[in-house]
């Protein structure tokens, strides 16, 4: 029987590249969305006539306990219990400095980083039971050393998560391996959005293979961390960002 896996954040982006990998290998997937309902729908039929897997889309916020608590308890009615989880889900409220608001940091640490302990705290009993899982958190090199104060709540975030993998990591030992990946500039709808061409022309310049990233190829990693292949890859946070310089 496939493994089930739950990707957060699934509709767009980075999550949607995640979920078409995975069930091109044989993943059944399960579509967690929070405003992009069409977007999610889309995708979860794609899924299921091009790949021929099981795949269900679910509304909820990760933010909120109660509606991941609903959340997963619909999977494991329809699905079976979670297999494999990767925390994608993420905003990204990008404002100037003195503009940003509590509010807006609060939110922006509720989704990247609660989001992540509510999901992993729900799915891992059933886990440990069958002694098998996997945990992925997409972080970002903005959470290591590449900085812009614009978005300091989300780097505060994705530094957050980065430490949030190595706990659970070690809470979850031996059965569940809990990973996180740290992409640096993805070429992706939401990244590429209102930047003029100086702008990203600067931003490649940063980066060693002299472009940026695609949504695929952070697919292509998670599959291979999810993998046989991987098993003895444990705690460990793993950039991607074709050699982005500040991010070392």
């Amino acid at each position: 029987m496939n493994k089930v896996v739950l990707i957060t954040g699934a509709s767009r982006g980075i999550g949607r590249a995640i979920a078409v990998e995975l069930a091109k290998n044989n993943y059944d997937i399960v579509i967690n969305y929070h405003t992009s309902q069409q977007a999610a729908h889309e995708l979860q039929e794609l899924i299921i006539n091009e790949y021929g897997v099981r795949c269900m889309s679910i509304c909820a916020d990760v933010a909120d306990e109660i509606q991941v608590d609903k959340m997963i308890s619909e999977i494991e009615d329809q699905m079976g219990s979670v297999d494999i989880l990767i925390n994608n889900a993420a905003v990204d409220l990008s404002n100037l400095f003195h503009l940003k608001t509590a509010d807006e940091f609060r939110r922006t640490m509720d989704v990247n980083v609660v989001g992540a302990f509510n999901c992993s705290k729900r799915v891992y009993p059933k886990m440990l039971e069958k002694e098998y899982g996997r945990i992925i958190n997409i972080s970002s090199t903005n959470g290591i050393n590449t900085y812009y104060p614009m978005c300091i709540d989300y780097d505060a975030s994705k530094a957050a998560l980065i430490s949030l993998t190595h706990n659970l990591a070690l809470e979850f030992a031996p059965y569940i391996n809990v990973n996180g990946i740290a992409p640096g500039f993805i070429g992706t709808e939401n990244e590429l959005a209102g930047y003029d061409e100086e702008f990203l022309k600067e931003e490649t310049e940063k980066i060693m293979v002299k472009r940026y990233g695609k949504p695929e190829e952070v697919a292509y990693l998670v599959k291979f961390l999810i993998s046989e292949e991987a098993n003895f890859i444990n705690n460990t946070i793993i950039r991607i960002d074709g050699g982005q310089q500040g991010s070392y």
